[in-house]
């Protein structure tokens, strides 16, 4: 299921006008199955309220710099917006003024990154995730070229503990055969990569032994995801492996950055998902996968 942890809380009662903004920190759950926040999940509970059945993701709304999880109680129609930090500006004054701003969306919200110190093979060589640039070539796992069109950053908090999906999976230096990844490989748990055919969730593949998730302890009170967005959707090399671009199918808005994407490119075209079959869980990794990197492979 999908949950996501918050510093920041605002308010807005039935009528619409703002009643509520304060710090307070929690973790957000939408009680449904799937990894992410999707229009009508339900039942959402927070570490304030306690939340309501009935409760329900209607949202996001991005003052630029963050972005906040809007749900709605049904029992008394006040919206509550969850976010990282105090929004830059402020909360606008009333729920039909934050429906009408630039920020807000009823899509999806999820992340799939890659951790600072990844290096992504270009033409040159390989490159640091985060040195890289608009514009710049990458190399394809089919073995063509393609330009870097974004690089989206999330800054994420460990003080209440991460959303599943942002927890970091650790592929040891050789973990997925053949000598990949060639040197130790961190991405977001729902980053996919490419493994005899399929796109697993790195969160899948997790055995406990080459494949680890990392413990927080490790990354301080914050740590930095990357993702790299391409002109179409691709399968890049990250320190060697095979790992997938961002797909549209989940929101830019959860990044910090997210105003510079609006701002370079505004609306565009839906990308078009690559003709792989998807694993998003442990149980829909193909036995073959399983066996081959590791006999106790588990989630």
């Amino acid at each position: 299921m999908a949950d996501q942890s918050f510093s920041y809380i605002g308010q807005y009662e039935a009528s619409g006008g703002l009643i509520l903004n304060i710090p307070f920190g929690g973790t957000l759950d939408d009680g449904a199955g799937g990894n992410t926040f999707d229009t009508g999940d339900t039942n959402m509970v927070d570490g304030l309220f306690l939340g309501e059945p009935g409760d329900a993701f209607v949202g996001t709304w991005s003052d630029g710099t963050n972005t906040f999880i809007v749900c709605l109680d049904a029992s008394s129609g006040d919206h509550y917006m969850y976010g990282p930090a105090a929004p830059i500006g402020g909360f606008p004054a009333t729920f039909a003024a934050m429906q009408a701003d630039a920020g807000w969306s009823t899509g999806s919200v999820t992340v799939q990154c890659f951790a600072a110190g990844t290096k992504i093979v270009g033409p040159n060589g390989a490159v640091a995730v985060e040195r890289l640039e608009i514009g710049d070539l990458i190399a394809t796992a089919a073995g063509t070229l393609c330009r870097v069109k974004w690089i989206g950053h999330q800054t994420v908090m460990t003080r209440f503990g991460p959303a599943e999906r942002l927890r970091l999976v650790r592929f040891s230096a050789g973990a997925l055969g053949d000598g990949l990844p060639t040197a130790d490989l961190t991405v977001t748990a729902d980053h996919g990569m490419l493994v005899d055919g399929v796109i697993c969730h790195a969160g899948a593949l997790v055995n406990r032994t080459s494949i680890t998730r990392v413990p927080l302890s490790e990354m301080g009170e914050t740590y930095i995801v990357y993702h790299i967005e391409t002109e179409a959707h691709e399968i890049i090399l990250a320190n060697g492996a095979p790992a997938e671009t961002f797909i549209d199918n989940v929101s830019r808005r959860g990044f910090d950055n997210y105003a510079e994407f609006e701002a370079l490119y505004g609306d565009v075209p839906e990308m078009e998902e690559l003709p792989y079959p998807r694993a998003m869980s442990a149980r829909q990794v193909p036995e073959r996968i399983r066996a081959r990197l590791s006999p106790a492979c588990a989630a």
